[in-house]
Order: structure tokens, then C-alpha cells, then sequence
């Protein structure tokens, strides 16, 4: 396991720093998530690391502390709403000022958790002072919330908690157990539309800005500031690659184009729920296409599709679905593979793709 060569792997970073004379400008760390320490009844003072990690954590926190380190935490309020259906809502956000506190909000003795951020990171405060650790820099590694892929997943819950983060920090406020507001590093500038969804399609959208480096919202900043949008951004051509008006969307053909377009392009916008989950099985497919278009930098011959697909100048965006149009990265003039080169590829993806292209297409 990764989990046995982290403290020796640890060991070995610092020893490196400290030969190089570099241990007092760069401390050493290990981003964690939060599910290393747990709470039985609820309580953030219950507080504790978990029994079958308790050793690990005990001697690189000790380690961390001893050597001037740090210890990062991950903390994603918005997983734990998205992965109870019975979550309050409300506790996943920071409540405004003057509002009542949620109905879910914690009685931990003499103090009331109204969010499940403070109640998160004082957990792991008690699991620390439970073992003497109560002293180490705890910094949150991770935080934010993502804009699309899943139906919690959208602009105005990322910019309510965002804001209600920046907030906190420029007002220096932190936990009921550590009043001062610790270091946070929030995640994550752009998408990353490569990144695994495996914990869900979500995971491509946690960016505060789009593509182009514009606001996916607006967000105060210290002094009044606001963020703004990238400068000098050139687009190419206002056209769109989509579903042929006189092609059928039942053609057998779909199915493996669709599952090649997503392989190379992401579609997790198509998700029940997302930005576009409400197209038709027409609109599917067309952004699907248009997705791979774009990525390829609108190269000739990317879209070809079996003769399935047409270049448009017609914006097929429609209601919360944009059809995006590419920044130009100077490689629109290249020629991508022709159609014959993509239906081989699609057809050595077999019964997997056409199982994708059938979700992607008939989940909706």
C-alpha cells in the first residue's frame, strides 16, 4: 500500500531539503483528505483519526511538527452534500451575516456549528490535541465547488460558497476551535477537462474561470476587488460542428461517433442535471460532436463523423448549454485524421463505447 512508503518517502524529501540548505524556505507536507479522521456522534470535539490509520497519522503529523512542516488538508464541503441526499443544503454553506443558523446546525457543548466547514476542520483540531499534536500548522490543502457535471454542481452554489470563503478569509475569521483563519488554497483556477471522473463528472468543473479565461461568476475580493476576465483572448471562426438536419439520430453509426467524440473531448456537461442535461437526443450528439471540433481546433477534417455531421455558423447554444467556440492556439490550419481513420478508431473501442454512447445519449 501507498499508505507504508508515505512516511519513509517523507523522511527522505526532508532529509533531501535540509542537504540542500533549503529546510527553512520549503516545508515539507502531505495533502490529505478528510476522510482520515471521523467523529462517532457528530461532535467535532469527538474528534479522532481513524483506527486502522491512528499509527500512520500519529507519526507524520509528529514528524510534520517536529521538522517545522505543515499539515494540508482537502475539505469539500460540496462532497458531502453530493453524496447523502439527506445532507442540509444549507449546513454545506457559510451562513450570511445576521442570518439564522441552519436547523442543521451542531450543539458541540458551548458552541454551535452552523456549517459544515467549521465543524469539518475542528474535528480533525480535536483528533490533533487528542494525540498531543495540537500544536502543528494545519492549512486547507483544497476547497471549492464545482460548476457543472452533476446536479449540485452549478455557478450560483460555487459563487454562494466561494464568496462566503472570501468573506471568512478577509475578515480573518476562522474555526470556533481556531479562531484565526487558517492558509486555504482554493481549487481550482480553470477546469481540467482531461482530469478522472471517477468520484463523478464534477470533477472536470471545479475552475472559477472558463476555457478563456473568463469569470464563470463574480467574486469580492479584498478591498472592493472583484476578479476579472482574461485580456487579448483571440476565438476562431463562429462555427459549430453538429448533427447532420437530415441525419437520423437512430443511425447505428451514431453510437460509435458519439463514443469516439467523447473519448477525445469531454461531454460531462451532458450529465442529468448539468448545464446541458436538458437537450434532446439530437442536441446529444451535435454537442458531443462540436465538443471534438473544438478540441481539435476546428482542424479540417474533425468534422467528418461517417458523414453524420455538418459545419454550422448557426450558434446551436440554447437555454444553459453553451456550444463552445475554441481559443485560438494557432493549430485550426493543421488537417486532422480523415473520416476513414476515425471510424476505425471508433470501431476498436467495440461493445465499451457503445455502451458510453448509449448512456450519454438515452440517461437524458
Amino acid at each position: 500500500m501507498l499508505s507504508a512508503a508515505t512516511l519513509p518517502a517523507v523522511h527522505n524529501m526532508q532529509a533531501a531539503l535540509v542537504k540542500a540548505g533549503l529546510a527553512r524556505q520549503v516545508r515539507v507536507t502531505v495533502p490529505l483528505n478528510a476522510d482520515v479522521y471521523e467523529s462517532l456522534d457528530g461532535r467535532p470535539s469527538s474528534g479522532d483519526f481513524r483506527p486502522d490509520i491512528t499509527a500512520l497519522m500519529t507519526s507524520l503529523v509528529r514528524f510534520l511538527l517536529d521538522s517545522g512542516g505543515v499539515l494540508a488538508i482537502n475539505i469539500y464541503p460540496f462532497l458531502s452534500m453530493d453524496a447523502d441526499a439527506n445532507f442540509p443544503r444549507d449546513y454545506a454553506f457559510f451562513p450570511a451575516p445576521g442570518a439564522p443558523p441552519s436547523q442543521a446546525s451542531v450543539q458541540d457543548g458551548n458552541v454551535l456549528y452552523t456549517n459544515v466547514f467549521d465543524a469539518n476542520y475542528d474535528t480533525l483540531v480535536a483528533a490533533l490535541k487528542k494525540h498531543g499534536l495540537g500544536n502543528i500548522t494545519v492549512v486547507v490543502g483544497e476547497i471549492g465547488w464545482p460548476t457543472d457535471g452533476d446536479a449540485n454542481a452549478n455557478a450560483a452554489g460555487a459563487h454562494k460558497f466561494n464568496q462566503g470563503l472570501f468573506d471568512r478569509i478577509v475578515a480573518g475569521k476562522g474555526t470556533p476551535r481556531r479562531p484565526q483563519m487558517p492558509d486555504v488554497y482554493m481549487f481550482a483556477l480553470l477546469d481540467k477537462d482531461a482530469k478522472s471522473v471517477d468520484p463523478g463528472n464534477f470533477e472536470r468543473h471545479w475552475g472559477v474561470f472558463n476555457y478563456d479565461g473568463s469569470p464563470k461568476y463574480a467574486l469580492r475580493l479584498a478591498g472592493g476587488k472583484g476578479i476579472v476576465p482574461a485580456k487579448g483572448v483571440r476565438y476562431l471562426s463562429k462555427q459549430w460542428c453538429v448533427l447532420r438536419p437530415d441525419a437520423s439520430p437512430t443511425d447505428p453509426a451514431i453510437i460509435g461517433a458519439v463514443g469516439y467524440a467523447c473519448q477525445y473531448a469531454d461531454c460531462t456537461s451532458l450529465s442529468p442535471g448539468s448545464s446541458c442535461g436538458g437537450l434532446d437526443v439530437r442536441g446529444n450528439v451535435s454537442y458531443a460532436f462540436n465538443q471534438f471540433f473544438q478540441s481539435a481546433s476546428q482542424q479540417k477534417g474533425s468534422c467528418g463523423f461517417n458523414n453524420l455531421s455538418v459545419v454550422t455558423t448557426t450558434n446551436p447554444s440554447r437555454g444553459t448549454c453553451r456550444f463552445k467556440i475554441m481559443i485560438d492556439t494557432g493549430r485550426h490550419d493543421l488537417t486532422h485524421q480523415d473520416d476513414s481513420g476515425a471510424a476505425r478508431a471508433a470501431a476498436a473501442w467495440g461493445a465499451v463505447v457503445a455502451v458510453l454512447a448509449l448512456l450519454a445519449i438515452v440517461a437524458l
